[in-house]
């Protein structure tokens, strides 16, 4: 492997914890939305990640023929934002505006708790992929420096 593979696969997941963050702090900001543009409450939205693996068919038809490692991980890649369709709760509020009939408001399914728990994940995840990129930084320019003497 080279430091630039290595430094791809670090910032695929950088990006991917970024737009995991982003999403979170999306859900958090709606948690009290009772209507949107396609109606309804807000509906909590999740990214969905996929592992990005070596596509030369030449290497994987050799991996299979000696029964090593078939592929080799290239990083992470969201592949969609998906809308969690469990229902909110129904809370009962006859005044306001989007009430039903009975009176029962539906507001988003949004856990406050759980997001910032996600949010907590992702940034920590975050964090350990910056340290690994200035790690692999680092060991490139020991490189050189042994390169040079």
């Amino acid at each position: 492997m080279s430091f630039q593979h290595d430094l791809r696969i670090s910032a695929s997941a950088l990006s991917a914890q970024r737009l995991r963050i982003n999403t979170i702090s999306n859900n958090l900001a709606n948690a009290n939305t009772t209507r949107t543009e396609a109606g309804g409450p807000y509906r909590r939205q999740q990214v969905v990640f996929k592992p990005i693996f070596e596509q030369n068919l030449q290497a994987r038809i050799q991996s299979l023929a000696t029964g090593s490692a078939p592929q080799q991980g290239q990083g992470v890649q969201a592949v969609a934002l998906t809308d969690d369709r469990r229902e909110g709760k129904m809370v009962y509020e006859p005044e306001h505006p989007d009430a039903n009939d009975q009176g029962y408001v539906e507001y988003p399914n949004v856990n406050v708790v759980a997001e910032m728990t996600d949010m907590i994940s992702a940034s920590r995840a975050y964090e350990a992929n910056i340290t690994a990129t200035q790690t692999i930084k680092n060991m490139a320019m020991k490189a050189l420096e042994i390169g040079r003497g």
